[in-house]
């Protein structure tokens, strides 16, 4: 039987953080539930909707007994997000079916799930890996976004991480675009890594990075999971079972040109104009000599235009990109100055930082029916 007392801030914490994993359309009840778990002075603070789970460890409370009880998420985190500030107690009520929440004056009592219907959750065990959370969080945030949210095809939710004794690489596709990081390791891996992760979770790993400020990431796989942990923290995810596309073939090897422009002018220019490239409308990029100028036109919106500068030699050539698809490209670049590289109308363009190929974004034009 569960009887603690905590701080309302630290459990708060841990519950906006799991929360994420609780499911909002379950089946079964309990996957609707978080569980706290105690144990030698310990709380575990669990949630899972059977694609990713989500653990915090808290450590540094009054814990009396050992058990798990499993309590309605929302209601759980809504109700000690209401309370005041200062320790609160968590007491379980078998005869009743519920706990007892309490801090100064008020006092909660909340009906509880069966905690014996709670999915096991993937540990941290057998042969693991360490990888620098910096990297891996920066790495994620660049690459993750071309993932496709479409679950018709599951494979293209996924990143395909590799990882090998001296690097990492993430890549990820919808099919219109791709984005490929690649990050040397300071430090080598003992087994090579390669495993198509959700999207979805690998966001959730970032957020968990940032929030834990870790300088390292603890990861195992197994046959159809993969488990990572940050600080007190432990992520486990379904991996994505099936081919990845062979990436490595959508690279071109050489483009006609190549055309070195200032990023954050290129960004803005790209995010203003394309303010008139709506309704499915493409965000068209006109090249001539020293120049180019970015048009975007709605029928019954508008139109928009603006030049800039640029180094491009050669026959004038134009080409259309989906507006949010080649600004996410540019933004994922931080570098001062990146590269545009383009071979015709209709065959993909390629962005990367100048004098760089650890990233790469490849976008598939819109054809041009004017």
């Amino acid at each position: 039987m569960i009887n603690l007392s905590t701080s309302r801030e630290s459990l708060l914490a841990a519950l906006q953080l799991v929360g994420r994993a609780v499911s909002t359309r379950a089946t079964l009840p309990s996957l609707s539930g978080i569980l706290l778990t105690s144990e030698e002075g310990r709380l575990s603070v669990r949630a899972t909707d059977m694609e990713m789970a989500l653990t915090v460890q808290l450590a540094g409370l009054q814990v009396e007994g050992t058990g798990s009880v499993l309590i309605p998420g929302r209601l759980l985190s809504d109700v000690v997000r209401s309370l005041p500030a200062g320790e609160l107690t968590i007491r379980q009520r078998p005869e009743e079916r519920d706990v007892e929440i309490s801090s100064s004056g008020a006092r909660f009592h909340l009906r509880t799930l069966t905690a014996d219907d709670f999915p096991r959750v993937p540990e941290l065990d057998g042969e693991t890996a360490r990888l620098p959370a910096g990297p891996l969080a920066d790495t994620i945030d660049r690459v993750a976004r071309a993932a496709s949210r479409d679950e018709v095809r599951p494979i293209l939710t996924g990143v395909l991480v590799q990882a090998d004794a001296n690097s990492l690489t993430m890549v990820a596709t919808d099919s219109y675009r791709l984005s490929v990081k690649r990050t040397e390791l300071e430090q080598p891996l003992a087994e090579p890594l390669e495993a198509n992760v959700p999207a979805r979770a690998l966001r959730e790993l970032a957020r968990v990075i940032a929030a834990e400020g870790a300088e390292e990431v603890e990861l195992a796989t197994s046959r159809n999971q993969i488990v990572f942990k940050v600080a007190e923290v432990t992520l486990s995810s379904r991996l994505i079972e099936g081919q990845f596309p062979p990436w490595r073939q959508l690279l071109p090897e050489t483009f006609e040109h190549e055309v070195r422009l200032p990023r954050s002018e290129f960004l803005e220019v790209t995010r203003r104009i394309g303010q008139l490239a709506q309704r499915n409308a493409p965000l068209r990029l006109a090249f001539s000599t020293g120049e180019l100028t970015v048009r975007a036109e709605t029928p019954d919106v508008g139109d928009a235009s603006e030049s800039m500068p640029a180094p491009y030699e050669g026959e004038p050539l134009e080409i259309a990109f989906n507006p949010q698809f080649l600004v996410e490209g540019v933004e994922v670049i931080d570098t001062e100055e990146l590269t545009v590289n383009l071979s015709s109308p209709l065959r993909p363009g390629l962005l990367r930082p100048a004098g760089s190929e650890e990233l790469s974004y490849l976008v598939m034009p819109i054809r041009l029916n004017v």
